[in-house]
């Protein structure tokens, strides 16, 4: 018998053992709550986990915007499928004096590209010119090609900005209409990978070593510290809206089989990442899994008193240690800096 036998053998039980604690702990939501009458915005709501959570909105009656740039159409027509629900007859809600009845899609898709804070704003604003409340925010979308130093044209790095800083300038730019809308909610998109990250708050445009480093591999670089200030930003948004009737929760997902990983190892080349990645395929839990506790955040009577807080699977779970007060003055203050917001556009 080969020396590395028993080695492969007890790799592969504790592999097996984790599908079967993953399937039997896995959560899922229950809620009977209905969404008629509500609607929802879900960045990266193309594929993987987003396209999940629109499915799920939008089969207990929400209207829900798929905010997407990568076939989007494509996958606007697949959820419509999905959900049996390609359109619904009613009236213009934002005019005063009933119109013609008319086709109105339950699921619809606008074009956003987080690599950019004028995609962004222009998002934003035709959001504000044709909805008249907005009930559910989900900021999930995400890439994860971390180890390619990329400065988008605003001069910061590319992760970080699509992943965590365009979410921080979108919530701000809706926020009075999720106000108007509450009670409200808003859900980010960590990841329990924010727990091993090593970004510091002080630079959150790495030096071009810091891609180098055989550490930024193992910690995932820019891309585990985009779900550090995605936890954090949570916490700041749900602690700063007190009492506005909007909430602020954040999910980690972890183990789940989504593009974003493989997308990322073909451009950064990690094969460190790889093997660990064709574990997570090969026993991870599927993107309709990864997806639940966001969809409980967004909906569900259990948490809707809950604000400021980070998820896994369905329960309050400690806040990454790196969250210090410290960090999160720091890390508002940047995020403020760096999205170029204006004074008048800091609702909170």
């Amino acid at each position: 018998m080969c020396a590395l036998t028993p080695y492969l053998i007890f790799g592969l039980s504790v592999l097996i053992i984790i599908k079967i604690i993953n399937k039997i702990c896995c959560f899922w939501c229950k809620s009977k709550v209905y969404l008629v009458g509500k609607t929802a915005i879900v960045t990266g709501g193309a594929s993987g986990i987003g396209f999940q959570i629109v499915s799920a909105l939008a089969s207990k009656g929400c209207r829900v915007i798929v905010a997407d740039i990568a076939n989007l159409e494509q996958a606007v027509e697949a959820l419509k499928k999905t959900t049996h629900n390609p359109q619904i007859i009613g009236n213009n809600c934002k005019n005063r004096f009933p119109l013609k009845k008319q086709n109105l899609s339950s699921i619809s898709g606008l074009k956003v590209d987080l690599e950019s804070f004028k995609s962004v704003r222009e998002f934003a604003h035709q959001i504000l010119a044709s909805e008249s409340r907005l009930d559910i925010l989900v900021c999930n979308a995400g890439t994860g090609d971390h180890m390619i130093r990329r400065i988008t044209a605003e001069g910061l790095e590319r992760i970080m900005q699509i992943n965590y800083f365009s979410h921080f300038l979108l919530t701000h730019l809706l926020l009075d209409l999720l106000k108007k809308s509450a009670p409200s909610r808003i859900t980010f998109t960590s990841s329990v990978i924010a727990y091993i990250s090593d970004i510091k708050v002080d630079k959150l445009l790495p030096d071009p070593d810091y891609y180098e480093s055989f550490w930024s591999k193992v910690t995932t670089g820019t891309y585990g510290g985009s779900k550090l200030c995605m936890a954090a930003a949570a916490i700041l948004f749900g602690e700063k809206l007190k009492g506005s009737g909007v909430t602020a929760n954040a999910d980690l997902p972890y183990c789940v089989r989504t593009p974003i990983f493989w997308k990322s190892i073909k451009n950064d080349r990690n094969y460190l990442a790889a093997l660990t990645l064709l574990a997570i395929q090969l026993y991870g839990k599927s993107a309709e899994e990864g997806a639940q506790t966001t969809i409980h955040l967004a909906h569900s009577d259990e948490v809707k008193d809950l604000t400021g807080n980070v998820f896994l699977d369905g329960m309050i779970f400690p806040r990454p240690r790196q969250i210090t007060e410290e960090f999160c003055t720091k890390l508002w203050n940047y995020s403020v800096e760096y999205t170029q917001l204006q004074p008048h556009e800091v609702k909170c």
